[in-house]
């Protein structure tokens, strides 16, 4: 895609959803980044499913760690490999007594000194907690980003690094969820939904994916 084309790319994700949020469901930013933790590998509905019970009891990381890990697992235990985040999700809360005051730093190095944090799930908590310009690269971004042509790469870095120098303003704050929606919504990934999608005109994507029930045209 060139500029025109992104630009026109983002105008219309933009004009079909003004005010795009994450999914997931929270109350703070330390309630993010546990929830953000916790998604790896599970879905937003399994855990918001998980943590709506957890979230009336823990508001900060002192509560967390006055919960205890056992009890945690409780909470959490119909999520994939919920032994190992409860660990991760108690041992961060205790570095963010210790080290940070107990607030969520608003800082990518920081962040990802906390167990169980990587670099999306550090680019999650930073643009949605604190409306900073980054670009959290999950499967979904990586699909769209490489199967239309908006910022194709190899790795999960490369494509962040291409919508980093690629996406223009006013949509640098939002990209990430757009993007994210699409692909869990529009531009699946084992069978898009081309003919309903307001940018298939955009994409290099081919062949189209025709609607159920009819037939594709000749490529």
């Amino acid at each position: 895609m060139n500029k025109g084309q992104i630009f026109d790319f983002f105008s219309r994700l933009a004009e079909a959803n003004p005010a795009p949020v994450t999914e997931l469901e929270y109350g703070n930013a330390y309630q993010l980044l546990v929830a953000v933790t916790l998604s790896a590998q599970a879905t937003d509905v399994g855990v918001n499913k998980a943590t709506r019970a957890l979230f009336r009891e823990v508001e900060t990381p002192q509560q967390m760690v006055d919960l205890g890990e056992d009890a945690l697992k409780q909470h959490i235990k119909t999520i994939g490999l919920f032994n190992t985040k409860a660990k991760n999700v108690i041992a961060l809360s205790e570095i963010l007594v210790r080290d940070f005051g107990g607030e969520v730093p608003q800082d990518r190095d920081a962040l990802t000194t906390l167990p169980g944090v990587g670099r999306k799930t550090a680019n999650v908590v930073l643009n949605t907690a604190f409306g900073q310009e980054t670009f959290a690269v999950d499967t979904h971004i990586f699909r769209v980003g490489n199967r239309t042509g908006l910022a194709p790469g190899k790795t999960v870095l490369a494509v962040e690094d291409k919508l980093e120098r690629r996406v223009p303003q006013p949509f640098r704050r939002d990209a990430h969820h757009w993007l994210i929606l699409h692909g869990r919504y529009v531009c699946k990934a084992r069978k898009p939904e081309c003919w309903r999608c307001i940018v298939s005109d955009l994409c290099r994507f081919k062949p189209k994916t025709p609607a159920p029930g009819s037939i594709a045209k000749a490529a």
